[in-house]
This record gives structure tokens, sequence and C-alpha cells, in this order.
């Protein structure tokens, strides 16, 4: 190839790809104002709920499918959420140690894979288990922020998980509001087949039937509240619990890293307990004593770059 043609063939790709980048801003331009538009509508819920915090929660329930979405006002500015997320490292470890503070999660490493970095996680009970007995789990990691658009997006999917469940989907979108603080969009939804259906159903129905959610379904509030149950109640506690995850994983991020794990356990745990109606599962210490555990086991078997921090008890 002579150099006149290799100049138009590299000018060409440079022009695609330029396109092609202009057409991810305008796309995330687009989406952080749609954010942004949302943190407008919702502004009453906001100030005003039964959570004491500027939040607002909603869920579905289709057919074989349930979805969860957390829209809240986090006291961070944009740019150090940006940072925390968005590095190529440090961003999908962190992910792992927001997972990792779920009880239900007993082991979280960032590995690669065909479509590019993974999260391999072990899925099992809320109290001690051996990692060996935990579901594995496989999430594909997908980064879909535009710094520049002041837009964050990341994506985790995996297309199997227990109990024949499928197409989980945790996203997490963000876009600045002032100088300290942030807007933040958590959406966690999952599939299912008929197996699954009834599996779930009988535990709603007997070890799971005290269970309930966020919805208050007294309208007008009664004395005594009426909550959402069932289905809908299982994702919104495990919405909460991944919200609250993040929350307690962006305040650690200020303090030096031999603090950060258990600034991380204890605020969340604290955070959850304010819930306790719905989200309390085991005690404080219980839970300090499993995830310190965990944390200790994931750093034996080598993986300290993906979790770091102080694992005394």
């Amino acid at each position: 190839m002579n150099i006149r043609v290799w100049a138009r063939v590299v000018s060409l790709a440079a022009l695609v790809l330029s396109g092609l980048l202009w057409g991810a801003a305008v796309n995330a331009a687009g989406e952080a104002e749609n954010l942004r538009q949302k943190f407008t509508a919702l502004r009453p819920h906001l100030e005003n709920n039964q959570f004491q915090r500027p939040l607002y929660l909603n869920s579905a329930e289709l057919d074989y499918s349930i979805r969860g979405d957390i829209y809240a006002v986090v006291d961070y500015p944009y740019p150090d959420i940006g940072r925390a997320f968005n590095d190529p490292d440090r961003g999908p470890a962190g992910l792992c140690q927001i997972m990792m503070l779920h009880p239900n999660t007993k082991y979280c490493r960032v590995v690669s894979g065909k479509p590019g970095k993974m999260l391999s996680a072990r899925i099992g009970r809320k109290h001690e288990q051996p990692v060996e007995d935990a579901y594995d789990m496989e999430f594909s990691y997908r980064n879909n922020s535009v710094p520049g658009a002041g837009y964050t997006r990341i994506e985790l999917k995996a297309d199997t998980g227990p109990f024949s469940t499928r197409d989980y989907l945790i996203a997490v979108s963000v876009v600045g509001i002032d100088a300290n603080r942030s807007f933040l969009h958590l959406s966690y939804s999952l599939g299912y087949g008929f197996a699954a259906r009834t599996a779930m159903k009988v535990y709603l129905g007997t070890l799971g039937r005290s269970k309930v959610g966020f919805t208050r379904l007294d309208n007008p509030p009664e004395p005594e509240p009426r909550y959402i149950r069932g289905l809908r109640g299982v994702i919104e506690r495990n919405t909460m619990r991944y919200y609250l995850a993040i929350e307690a994983f962006l305040n650690a991020t200020y303090l030096p890293a031999d603090k950060q794990l258990t600034r991380r356990l204890t605020r969340w745990y604290d955070a959850t307990e304010k819930y306790a109606r719905q989200l309390h599962e085991v005690d404080r210490q219980e839970y300090l004593d499993m995830k310190y555990d965990e944390h200790r086991r994931l750093q034996n078997t080598g993986e300290q770059a993906v979790l770091q921090g102080d694992v005394k008890r």
C-alpha cells in the first residue's frame, strides 16, 4: 500500500472513530439530561418520604421478571464519584467491594473474560458459609461513562443465578447536581422461569412469610404500616441493600486504605438497621465477624488487589 492510500485509510478510520465517539458523547449527554430531569420531577418525593433521606424507591413485577429502582441524592461531588467508578483498575475492584457488603455475597474478584473484565462472585446464605457451597456467578462489566459529559454509567450483567434465576442487571448512573452533591440512579432486575417462581413462592409462603418491602399499601397511612410483600418485597430489599452498599463504599473512599474496610462494613450495617423491619437479618457482631472472615479468605487466596483494608477484629 502506497503512502497516499495509507493516508486516506488512516484519515477515514479517524473520521469513523470520531463519529462514533461524538455519537456516544451525544447519547451520554442526553442520558445525563434525562437523569437531571428525573431529579427535578422527583424532588417532592426526595424531600418528603419515609426513608428520612433524599431517596425514592420504586419496584415492578412482570410475568417472569422483577425490577427495583432507587433514585437518590448523595452528598459526594460528581468528580469524586467519577474517579471512584471510572478508574480502569480500581473501578471494577470497587464494585467487588460494594457487592461484598451484601450478606449473600461470599466471594468476589475481578477476572479477565472474552468481553473484557468480569466479576466472579459466589452467592450464598446470609450467614456464615463455606465458599465452595455458594453459587458461582459471573457478571460481565461494562463502563458506559462519558466523563466529558458529566455522566457515569456502570453495568453488571449475569446470564444465570441461583435457583434458575437469570438475566441479572445491576446498573448505576450518576450525574452531578451541584458542587457537593450528585444524583444517583440504581436499577436492579432479574428474570426467572416457572421452577424459580414456584420455589420463591414457596419460600415467601413459609420461611419468608414475615418479610416485607418498602412500598406502603395503606393510603391514607394507617397507625400500623402495611408494606408490599412477595416478589416486589424481595427486589425492594435487595435494591436497598445495594444502594446502601454504594453509599458506604463512597464514604469510605475518603479514608486511608487500611481504614476503608471497617468503615464500609460498619456504615453499611448501621444504615440497614435504620430499616430493620425490612433489612435486619443477623446481629451486628455476627455480620462483622462473617465479613472479616470472608475478606481474610480473599486475601489468603492472593486476592489482595480485589479487596483491601484492615481485617482485624
